[in-house]
């Protein structure tokens, strides 16, 4: 039998193929097995780790004094010759502080923890109201072409999962000729092993994958 038109012929009747309770449980299941493999792995790809041979070290100024102190160990464990501290305007606080940028709170920290003003420079970058990992990574790649010596391949310091958007942000800011390394710090407000178990973790690795997702696809084309 045909199947039956209507409306003047514009829609008709079809018979289709749906699931049963036992289909449906397996999707549900199959459903459940992707996301519990999602989950455990979008930690570790969000952050990385995959240093390189430098001379220079770098590290993001709005991290945590954690962070900064593992910048400190990483920058005495391997002798690098500079550790460059980069990061925007304070958000919040910049009235009560004789620090305006991150970056110059950030090496002041590093200061106050035993590192010698030879070796640690702030690099402040602009006001922006978007992408400013990215005017950060440009502020650092102009201070470090008026430092020959320093050269233009970095490792840099980051924050737990904001370290893969940090990485390929920097990357694209470097270019072709300079090589960029990059150090996640683990995150000491939740179990990075569980972090669907904590808001934190939740609010942090969802922001990421949103932001993350935003640099590779919309980022170059604003």
């Amino acid at each position: 039998m045909k199947p039956r038109n209507a409306l003047w012929g514009f829609v008709r009747r079809r018979e289709c193929w749906v699931p049963t309770w036992r289909g449906w449980l397996v999707l549900a299941l199959l459903g459940i097995a992707l996301a519990v493999t999602a989950a455990s792995r979008v930690h570790p790809y969000l952050a990385v780790t995959e240093p390189i041979g430098a001379k220079v070290l770098v590290v993001e100024g709005w991290a945590g004094d954690y962070v900064l102190a593992q910048a400190k160990a990483e920058f005495e464990r391997h002798r690098y010759a500079r550790l460059y501290v980069t990061g925007g305007l304070l958000e919040t606080g910049s009235h009560l502080s004789q620090y305006r940028t991150y970056a110059e709170l950030g090496a002041a920290t590093l200061l106050r923890m035993g590192m010698s003003k030879e070796v640690v420079v702030p690099v402040p970058a602009p006001r922006v109201r978007q992408d400013r990992t990215y005017t950060s990574a440009l502020a650092l790649k102009t201070a470090l072409l008026q430092r020959p010596a320093d050269g233009t391949s970095i490792n840099l310091v980051s924050a737990g999962v904001h370290a893969r958007r940090s990485w390929l942000l920097f990357q694209r800011a470097f270019g072709e000729g300079s090589r960029v390394g990059i150090i996640a710090v683990e995150d000491r407000d939740y179990d990075p092993a569980r972090w669907w178990m904590s808001s934190q973790g939740v609010r942090s690795v969802v922001d990421e994958v949103v932001a993350y997702i935003y640099a590779v696809a919309i980022f170059p084309f604003v």
